[in-house]
C-alpha cells in the first residue's frame, strides 16, 4: 500500500504572500514542514503540489534543490491538483495536509494514519478535524484513492473544489467518517492558533521555532510547545486574537455538518472579534 502525503503549496497570499517561504530558524517554511512530515515513522511518500503559476518557480526550485517531488497544477482547483498529484504518484492511500502547519507534530499524522490503516474495512474518510481537538495547525485527513477520484469526478461547487475534501465529510451517509480526537480529553482547536494567515502567525511560529529549535532535536513535539507557551504565555498572545478563524466562517450556510461555534471571524481592526466584508480565499494554497 504507497501512502502518499500531499502538502498544496503556493506563493500566492492576500494576507501575507510568499508566507510558505518566510524564514524558520534559517530555512524556508516549507522546507521545515516538509522536514516534520518526513519524520513520520509510518513509510510514506512527501510531495509538494504547487500550481502552474510562474510566481510558484521558487517553490519548485526549493524542492528541486532538496529532492522534493513537486507536481504543479491548477491554480485553483484544489481537489484536481490534489487528485492528479496522487494519480501521478501512484497513491493506493492519500493524505492531504496543508502547507500552513508549520509545527506539525509528526506524532499526530502516525496517529491518524495508524487508525485509518487499522480501521481500512471501517472507514472510507480519517481526519483529527470532524470534530478537531488538537491546536489548529495539527491538520490531518486521510483517504482512499477510490474516494478521492469520486469527489473529483462528482464535486461541482466552488467550496469543494477549493478546499479539496468537503464533498466527502459532507456526506457522512455516503461515506464512512472516522475521526481521531486528542488522547489529552482537550479541546484548543478554537483557541491555539499555530498556522499561519497573518503577519502575527509569523512572529508566533518564528518565536516557537527560535526557542524550541536545535540541529541535535529539530522535530520538537506537540508538548514541548504547549510547555513554552505555559512558560512564556506572552508567545501565545502574539497571535490569540486569530484563534479559531478558519475559511468556514464564509460557508456556513453552505456547510451542513460544522455547527458555527466551530468558526470565528477575524478581527482585522487589532481590537476584539468583528465581521468583515471582504472574502478571503484562504483555502488555497
Amino acid at each position: 500500500m504507497k501512502i502518499v502525503v500531499v502538502i498544496q503549496a503556493r506563493m500566492g497570499s492576500t494576507r501575507l504572500p510568499g508566507k510558505v517561504m518566510l524564514p524558520l530558524a534559517g530555512e524556508p517554511l516549507l522546507l521545515r514542514m516538509v522536514n516534520r512530515v518526513r519524520a513520520t515513522r509510518i513509510p510514506v511518500s512527501t510531495l509538494v503540489a504547487t500550481t502552474t503559476d510562474p510566481e510558484d518557480t521558487d517553490i519548485r526550485i526549493l524542492c528541486a534543490r532538496h529532492r522534493i517531488p513537486c507536481y504543479s497544477g491548477d491554480p485553483f482547483d484544489l481537489l484536481d491538483r490534489h487528485y492528479r498529484a496522487a494519480l501521478l504518484y501512484d497513491a493506493d492511500v492519500v493524505v492531504k495536509i496543508p502547507s500552513d502547519c508549520p509545527l506539525i507534530d509528526p506524532r499526530i499524522i502516525e496517529q491518524v494514519l495508524a487508525y485509518f490503516i487499522s480501521n481500512a474495512d471501517r472507514y472510507d474518510f480519517v481526519s483529527n478535524l470532524h470534530p478537531p481537538t488538537w491546536p489548529d495547525g495539527n491538520d490531518v485527513e486521510v483517504m482512499g484513492m477510490r474516494v478521492l477520484r469520486e469527489a473529483w469526478k462528482e464535486a461541482t461547487r466552488t467550496m469543494e473544489r477549493e478546499h479539496t475534501t468537503p464533498f466527502i465529510w459532507e456526506q457522512p451517509e455516503r461515506y464512512r467518517i472516522g475521526n481521531v480526537l486528542w488522547e489529552a480529553g482537550l479541546d484548543y482547536s478554537m483557541t491555539h492558533r499555530w498556522t499561519i494567515d497573518y503577519p502575527e502567525d509569523y512572529r508566533f511560529l518564528r518565536t516557537v521555532y527560535d526557542a524550541l529549535y536545535t540541529e541535535e532535536r529539530p522535530h520538537f513535539s506537540l508538548d514541548d510547545i504547549l510547555h513554552l507557551l505555559e512558560r512564556q504565555p506572552w508567545i501565545g498572545a502574539l497571535n490569540h486574537r486569530f484563534a479559531g478563524v478558519n475559511w468556514y466562517r464564509h460557508h456556513l450556510h453552505e456547510l451542513r455538518t460544522i455547527p458555527p461555534d466551530r468558526t470565528r471571524h477575524a478581527d482585522t481592526s487589532g481590537s476584539g472579534i468583528n465581521h468583515p466584508t471582504t472574502i478571503y480565499h484562504e483555502g488555497i494554497q
